[in-house]
């Protein structure tokens, strides 16, 4: 008779994301338990994380699985993560991935994760974090976007992001942030700028206005929401100040606004947290900048500095990052660094050295719900997950069905800025 956990089956396909680009489907099978799992892919991606796909693409993925990766997971315990986690490296055999990419390994990990909890007959979130588990993440959401996820004329900063952290439960929270979303549209529509009700690749509103005009508006939405509803609203930023540095120049070129030096930068970051009150300020200097990650970190208070292309969710740069002092949050995305046992390392070793993670969509998403599982599971305060879009609802529906489930026990997680 076989083993209930073992695997029998690997099998992968090519699905589309919310962009209606081609990303990777890997179902695992046990005699009791299938699981189900898919990859996101990013627009703005950093220089060091993982290669995405394979030369030839999410295709040549499929083909990778079906023709190496299958016989070699084939009879492992679906239940020992690690262990199927190490051969998809060795199937690999690359530093960064670049032989299976980073998506496809991503996906077959977590399918593999997703079995392990079927034939359990437990929810992912109890399979990868314990029976203890019971803690739940406070939704950031993206409300106004620029840079690499709207058009033209929107503000070179990429992310203007949201979180009732004065929410009781989950439930409240992501409400919360859906009102704030649809006052914005309302302040939006008041202002002379352009704006139509379009939005961009994470449902945030994609508007014709300059990045001075974006701190306004955001900080009126959040302000008048706060008020009305009893439930205190902060808001942060993510630059993705990488995306506009110019190494050639030594600057930051801006399209509204002046083109700054690294120390203009950092003071123009630090300006904008103590006239905002931001809460989260991710990737405000280009990917390199440990030094000046570091400068800011000491310089502002009460905010999370949180490094993306800084870290990758790569362990390796997270300990240069701890070395220097450069930051005291992380983005964590499984698909940027491989598996889940990668990305549970990286959340183990943030953690034990005070820094926060936090779990992380990407801007192309399909409707996997298994991100809400692992923000739970890994115990990030922090999930940057959006506010609207149905690859994104899915998610946030079910961290509300995981509530839930949990009843009493579940409480949210703890916020120290």
């Amino acid at each position: 008779m076989a083993e209930p956990a073992k695997i029998e089956s690997v099998f992968c396909r090519t699905i589309l994301d919310s962009r209606g680009q081609l990303s990777v489907e890997v179902e695992v099978r046990t005699p009791v338990g299938i699981g189900l799992a898919s990859a996101p892919a990013g627009a703005s991606k950093g220089r060091w994380e993982a290669v995405a796909y394979p030369h030839g693409g999410p295709d040549e993925a499929v083909k990778l699985v079906r023709d190496e990766v299958a016989a070699a997971l084939q009879g492992l315990h679906a239940q020992d993560q690690r262990a199927v986690d190490e051969a998809l490296r060795r199937i690999d055999g690359t530093e960064n991935l670049r032989k299976l990419g980073g998506n496809t390994a991503y996906a077959v990990s977590l399918a593999v994760a997703a079995a392990a909890a079927d034939s359990l007959k437990i929810p992912l979130y109890q399979h990868l974090g314990g029976s203890l588990t019971r803690f739940l993440p406070f939704p950031l959401g993206n409300i106004l976007g620029g840079g690499k996820h709207a058009g033209m004329g929107c503000p070179d900063i990429q992310e203007f992001l949201i979180a009732a952290l004065g929410a009781s439960s989950l439930k409240q929270s992501a409400l919360t942030n859906v009102l704030v979303h649809r006052r914005l549209r309302a302040v939006l529509e008041q202002k002379d700028a352009p704006f139509f009700g379009g939005r961009g690749d994470e449902g945030a509103w994609a508007a014709e206005v300059d990045n001075e005009a974006a701190f306004e508006h955001v900080a009126t939405a959040v302000e008048a929401v706060s008020h009305e509803t009893g439930v205190a609203v902060r808001f942060g930023v993510d630059v993705a100040a990488s995306s506009f540095w110019d190494a050639k120049t030594g600057k930051y070129v801006y399209t509204h606004g002046p083109a700054r030096d690294p120390g203009e930068q950092l003071e123009y970051m630090r300006d904008k947290v103590e006239k905002y009150r931001l809460f989260y300020l991710e990737d405000p200097l280009q990917e390199d900048d440990f030094e000046g990650f570091a400068e800011l970190t000491r310089k502002v208070r009460g905010c999370l500095v949180c490094g993306d292309d800084l870290f990758v969710t790569n362990k390796e740069r997270l300990r240069r990052g701890i070395e220097s002092g450069a930051a005291n949050a992380l983005i964590i995305k499984p698909n940027q660094v491989g598996t889940v046992s990668d990305a549970s390392d990286a959340v183990a070793l943030a953690k034990a050295n005070g820094y926060m993670p936090v779990f992380s969509h990407r801007s192309g998403e399909t409707t996997d719900t298994a991100l809400a599982h692992l923000s739970v599971a890994f115990g990030c305060p922090l999930v940057k997950i959006g506010v609207v879009g149905g690859e994104r609802v899915a998610k946030i529906n079910e961290l509300i069905r995981i509530e839930e489930r949990l009843g009493e026990r579940a409480k949210m997680a703890e916020l120290r800025l």
